[in-house]
């Protein structure tokens, strides 16, 4: 299946055909953003593209101004749920071994309280 193209056996394409419910924040022609199922933040939002990519390394390679219209709608999303004046972070997990678990890139964006570093 080409890069891009939705997947029939991937939550989150499930999510954008409406076959899966989710909260839903933010959309655009591009983009969507849901609250997590299990937060680990006050805010925790995590902000996909309407393609499928597996990850941020083949979304960035592949399709580098989506890639970038993400990062844009995370900081426009900041500021709707109130948390970009305290700061956020924005995280993106690439591979099991890093904590990918849905294999469609998305990015965590998390904000609410204080975030150190390093994470764990």
């Amino acid at each position: 299946m080409a890069a891009g193209e939705p997947q029939a056996d991937c939550l989150f394409c499930k999510i954008l055909a409406g076959d899966v419910p989710a909260t839903i924040v933010h959309e655009t022609k591009d983009v969507v953003a849901f609250r997590d199922i299990n937060p680990q933040a006050p805010t925790h939002i995590l902000v996909i593209p309407r393609a499928h990519y597996a990850n941020a390394g083949e979304l960035g390679a592949d399709a580098p101004e989506l890639a970038g219209a993400l990062l844009a709608e995370a900081a426009v999303i900041a500021t709707a749920e109130d948390i970009a004046d305290s700061g956020y972070r924005i995280v993106f997990n690439t591979g099991a071994g890093a904590g990918q678990t849905v294999f469609h890139v998305h990015a965590h964006l998390l904000g609410g309280r204080g975030l150190s570093w390093p994470p764990g």
